[in-house]
């Protein structure tokens, strides 16, 4: 159990209850390599490998928040990365469809998601930008790597009221996080969240 954790993003500013029970719910440290498992619950990014991380709680938790999950929804996640914020979206919505580039990563996340017992994620290897065509429309996306623009394949796959996570820009010293809803006539409106440094989005020639 992660109380310390959940409390401390209380206190950081994370208000919704669903997510902070779902931090409760999730072991950080099953997400990150042994040699790190004693600073997995520090509030700060730790390296999984592939020159890919886990990203800060705080930032995993303020994504998972915007997404405004009722547990409803079909959620697609770009970049599985270590597996834990598809843990988190995989208790907090109906499905979850998650698309990772880096095999050995998806097949480490596929292992400890089993171990939660979490059977509602359905992950593959794949170009993250292009989304899941076939299962698409989500209601919500979540991207957690960043690309210099956000990539269109993901904003056609966004279902009509959807809300889509993502940093976006080709500078980590300069990176975004934006918040796209997508209204009931097809407008789509963007929200700068806060400044963020995430990984570069990898697939699609680069």
């Amino acid at each position: 159990m992660s109380r310390a954790l959940a409390r401390q993003l209380s206190e950081m500013g994370i208000r919704d209850p669903r997510v902070l029970r779902a931090v409760e719910q999730v072991p950080r440290q099953l997400f990150v390599p042994p040699a790190l498992r004693r600073e997995a619950e520090s509030d700060r990014p730790l390296p999984i490998g592939f020159g890919q991380t886990i990203s800060q709680p705080f930032i995993v938790a303020l994504m998972t928040e915007a997404l405004q999950l009722t547990g409803s929804e079909r959620v697609l996640e770009v970049g599985t990365g270590s597996g834990y914020q598809t843990a988190l979206l995989a208790l907090l919505a109906r499905e979850v469809w998650s698309v990772e580039i880096v095999p050995e990563l998806s097949a480490q996340a596929a292992a400890a998601l089993r171990t939660l017992g979490l059977e509602n994620a359905r992950l593959r290897v794949g170009d993250g930008r292009e989304g899941w065509p076939e299962a698409a429309p989500f209601d919500r996306i979540a991207v957690t790597a960043a690309p210099a623009a956000v990539p269109e394949p993901l904003l056609a796959q966004l279902a009509p009221g959807g809300r889509l996570v993502i940093p976006v820009g080709a500078d980590p010293e300069l990176q975004q996080l934006e918040l796209l809803v997508r209204g009931s006539d097809g407008v789509t409106t963007t929200t700068h969240l806060l400044p963020v440094r995430f990984v570069p989005l990898v697939g699609g020639g680069g």
